[in-house]
This record gives C-alpha cells, structure tokens and sequence, in this order.
C-alpha cells in the first residue's frame, strides 16, 4: 500500500507539471526572472547567539544538477557548541525544467536514510497571527548518526509544507503573475545522547527544540531576501 501512495503522489506531480507546461506556454516568450532582493551573500553571519561557518562551495556538477541561481549553505554553532545546518536554495524562474528540488530525494541520493516523517506547526514571528504555517519534520539516519530535519517550500511570502501544493501554487503563480521564482529551506541539526540516561525520543525531541528555535530567529530574516 505504502508502495501504491508513493506512485500516485509522483503521478499528481508528473501531471501538475504538464499542467505547468500547458498553463504558461502562451507566456513563454516573456519568460520572467524573478532575482533575490539581495544577495545571500549578505544573509547574516551572526544571528543572536549563533555563529556562521561558510560551508565549500557546491562543485559545478552539483550546480548544474540543481539549477539553482543562488544558494546558502552554512552551518551556524551557538555558545553551547550546538550546531544547525542551514540550507537555502533558490530558482528565479522554473519555466525551462530548473525546478526546486526537493530533500525528500536528495536526502536518500546522499545515502540518508528516511527513518520517520510528519508535520509540524511552529510558531512565525514574522506573521504572529497566523496559525496556518506548516513546515516537514523528518528524522534520517546513516549508520549510527542521525538528523533531524526540519524544511519547507517558500515562494512569494507564502510557506508550503507539500511538495503538491507548492506545485499547484506554482502554476496558478504562473498563469496569474507570469512568476515562478521559489526557494526551498532546509535546517538540520544533530541528535545527540549527551547525557548517556537520556532516552533517545528525548534527544529527538532536544534537537526539534533547538532547530524551532533557529527557525523562529531565520524566518523573519528570509523575507530581507526573498521576493514577495
């Protein structure tokens, strides 16, 4: 059954993406390019307690295999040596087959393995009235090491949990702005036993803390970046 879930989901995106297709071609000749309003080279080295460490650049294989037009990827460390992973990819235009990749398939691509996943609503300061925000929780694991992942789809000051829904948002952006610009943001962080009574669901539930917490202090910082 799991099996039959997994094909009908990449059917939906196989047909959201003709769809695309079909919905935008009679804008193509004006295709759009959607830039950051600035750089993330600019994105904050310091963040409250955290510390930037630039991670080496992508190799031009990687580049191309993403299509990306700009990126972030750092790894931010705080007094207590805690550690967060901060991934930012993204695409000013996804008309000419560059599409937001997902890390659902890059985490496995990178031999992750997907131990469990689910949904999560955090807090954002940056709307604190809104109760809609849904982000993707997932925990992977390669060998003894394991992660915790917390990532989500952003386009046009809207965050979307489901790769689908991104997806149907995408075309409707398309046909109705004539934009296709997006990102994907991805924080993972260690689970660690640092204390050797600690219960494994405890050091899980430790390291969602600590990546709430980032997320709570990077997304109002997002929109500095982001177009809207």
């Amino acid at each position: 059954m799991p099996g039959r879930i997994e094909m009908s989901r990449r059917v939906a995106v196989m047909l959201i993406a003709l769809l695309l297709a079909a919905g935008v071609a009679a804008k193509s000749a004006r295709r759009e390019t959607i830039p950051l309003k600035k750089s993330f080279a600019f994105f904050p080295m310091e963040i409250e307690q955290w510390r930037g460490v630039p991670q080496p650049a992508f190799e031009d294989d990687t580049l191309a295999a993403l299509g990306v037009d700009d990126y972030l990827a750092r790894v931010y460390v705080d007094r207590r040596r805690s550690a967060v992973g901060l991934y930012v990819g993204y695409w000013k235009s996804q008309r000419q087959g560059d599409a937001v990749h997902s890390p659902q398939n890059c985490l496995p691509g990178a031999g992750w393995q997907i131990v469990s996943r689910t949904r999560i609503s955090p807090d954002d300061p940056s709307q604190p009235l809104s109760r809609d925000l849904e982000i993707n929780r997932t925990v992977i694991q390669k060998g003894r090491q394991r992660q915790l992942v917390l990532y989500w789809y952003q386009s046009q000051g809207r965050i979307v949990a489901s790769e689908y829904w991104s997806k149907i948002f995408l075309v409707a952006d398309a046909i109705r702005r004539n934009r296709t610009d997006g990102a994907v943001v991805r924080i993972m962080t260690p689970i660690t036993d640092a204390d050797s009574n600690q219960l494994p669901l405890q050091a899980e539930r430790n390291a969602e803390r600590l990546a709430l917490d980032f997320t709570a202090l990077i997304l109002p910082r997002l929109t500095d970046f982001l177009p809207r």
